[in-house]
């Protein structure tokens, strides 16, 4: 069919949308409704779609298009629920269960007749990171099931007025909700306020006489103080005491003043040292290998079974500042003491990586400057991952990975992740052409004629698209809690080939012969002299599209699918 996408905005949801309906063979377009419905009005009119999905809307669809088109809504709960806040009203009232909903659209809101339904878990884990993978998950099963009988034409929705549906309307959840008690709320109940807002909108509170947003959360269990007090800083977050333990928030963002422009999430750290220089909290740094009974931050961390090491990484947003990528860097060459045959990198779950932090970079005092001290330094952990000859090498995605992130994923010898993930190797949106040596690992993976595409159509691919193109090796069928033990048992299983050693020595062979042809520090000086160039050019597009992302302002065209003007390769 040709199916047009209508999304507030093109996000991880929208993308797997797109990405799943594509794959199965279907004409896909996406137009964004954030830019009025003029824009909505006109894509309909120029792609006669035969369905209209809205993955994720936050302003309703104007009546003459719902009642001229069959539009269907993919809806955050299960049947029944109505309003604008389902997951954060699921988180605070700790649904064990919940659901994602496919419905038509009508003149009132989340009221027309369902046309799929499925149910998911609720994971302990932050609303971004549950939207992202069990919702996702459902959210697909739901699409599919309901184009498919939109596609037969006999199937008949199911109305909301059906008496086993209990409709219940839920209101935007208020901020006032989400205000932590410091000195009455228990650990449990301040983790799941955190949790419940952690990338949008966040908690409000107060730090240091000024109104800032808290976003993320994490327990720790052996650092006390009065509750509400700051404690420590580690890895960029700061540890906060509860009136029971303590938590550690990764990111802050400040309560915008009028006038000013648009603040924006950054690491905890940097946002408390702009508000107070003199403010001294004491570093108390995690162990990389970390007991597993210990309930604590560590964004970095290592541990061994057998013949495998495994490096996880998990860092807010996907993202990896300079600091990040350096103390990434410093694990991995700890990792490449120990004597294991297999190296796994990846994080349990959510994201694997969406490469340089943009966020760090727009809010450096040198952002040009921070750009490309950024970009050494991821390059310098991708440049480490390749070179390593005496092991082999696993990038395990437990979800989505993307423009650097993507990339630095390729450097690893087998790429696994999850049948949800969602890659985005291209950094064409961003006006830029990109480096972490993709111009050696991505044509060796996929030949030349693929690599031009990816990196020149810059489209979402699926896990499934990515196997049969060679991006990726293997393409993991588990949940999202499950994956990391599966990478670790498949994982266990290589160690163990027969012919193991031969596997490595062949691969240190490739890499030997590779370097004889041409240097990897070739490719890297090329890469990076484009980079440089836009880096450092004030007219050049990416200026102006990293604060327009980091910022969340609306920029380019409202068809996502075509990048904006002026944006190079």
């Amino acid at each position: 069919m040709d199916i047009l996408l209508v999304a507030s905005a093109f996000n991880s949801l929208s993308q797997r949308v797109y990405a799943e309906l594509s794959d199965r063979g279907h004409r896909v377009d996406v137009v964004l409704a954030s830019h009025g419905d003029d824009p909505v009005r006109a894509a309909l009119r120029a792609h006669r779609p035969d369905l209209v999905i809205a993955p994720m809307l936050t302003t309703a669809l104007p009546e003459d298009v719902w009642r001229e088109h069959t539009c269907l809504i993919v809806h955050p709960g299960p049947p029944g629920d109505r309003g604008p806040s389902s997951l954060d009203w699921a988180i605070a009232e700790q649904a064990p269960e919940w659901g994602v909903t496919v419905l038509q659209a009508e003149a009132g809101m989340d009221a027309g007749p369902i046309w799929a339904a499925e149910p998911f878990r609720v994971a302990p884990v932050g609303k971004s990171d549950l939207y992202r993978n069990e919702v996702s998950d459902a959210a697909v099963t739901a699409v599919l099931a309901a184009v498919r009988r939109h596609a037969e034409g006999s199937y008949k929705p199911r109305p909301q007025s059906d008496p086993s549906i209990g409709v219940a309307w839920r209101d935007p959840f208020p901020q006032e909700r989400r205000r932590i008690d410091w000195a009455y709320d228990d650990t449990a109940t301040v983790l799941r306020k955190l949790r419940g807002a952690d990338s949008r909108p966040g908690v409000l509170d107060e730090l240091l006489g000024r109104e800032v947003f808290l976003h993320g959360g994490h327990p720790e269990d052996e650092l006390r103080g009065r509750p509400g007090e700051l404690l420590a800083r580690r890895s960029g977050a700061v540890c906060r005491a509860t009136r029971d333990s303590a938590v550690w928030i990764p990111e802050l963002r400040p309560r915008r003043n009028s006038g000013d422009p648009a603040p924006f999430r950054r690491p905890a750290t940097d946002v408390l040292a702009a508000l107070d220089p003199s403010l001294g909290l004491p570093e108390v740094p995690a162990p990389l290998e970390l007991p597993e009974h210990r309930r604590t931050y560590a964004d970095v961390r290592y541990r061994e079974r057998g013949d495998v090491g495994l490096l996880s990484f998990s860092f807010p947003g996907g993202a990896m500042s300079t600091d990040q990528c350096r103390r990434l860097l410093a694990a991995y060459e700890h990792a490449l003491t120990r004597p294991t045959r297999v190296l796994v990198l990846g994080g349990a779950r959510d994201f694997f990586s969406n490469g340089i932090h943009l966020n760090v970079i727009e809010a450096a005092p040198d952002p040009a400057l921070e750009s490309w001290t950024n970009l050494n330094a991821i390059d310098d952990l991708a440049q480490a991952v390749l070179c390593t000859t005496d092991r082999l090498v696993v990038a395990a995605l437990a979800g989505n990975a993307a423009a650097g992130g993507a990339m630095l994923a390729l450097a690893a010898d087998q790429v696994w992740c999850r049948a949800g993930t969602v890659l985005n190797p291209h950094y064409r949106r961003m006006g830029l052409y990109g480096s972490e040596l993709w111009t050696y690992s991505l044509p060796r993976r996929v030949g030349p004629q693929e690599a031009d595409r990816l990196t020149g159509q810059a489209l979402p691919v699926s896990a499934a698209s990515a196997l049969r193109t060679g991006l990726v090796d293997r393409v993991v069928p588990a949940a999202p809690g499950e994956f990391a033990a599966e990478a670790e048992r498949l994982a266990a299983g290589l160690a163990a080939v027969p012919d193991l050693d031969r596997r490595i020595a062949a691969k240190a062979d490739a890499r030997a012969a590779d370097e004889e042809r041409r240097p990897l520090a070739d490719f890297r000086q090329a890469e990076l002299a484009r980079m440089h160039a836009v880096f450092f050019d004030p007219e050049a597009p990416y200026h102006a599209l990293r604060a327009a992302f980091v910022r969340k302002t609306p920029t380019g065209t409202p068809r996502p699918l075509t990048p904006p003007p002026g944006e190079s390769r």
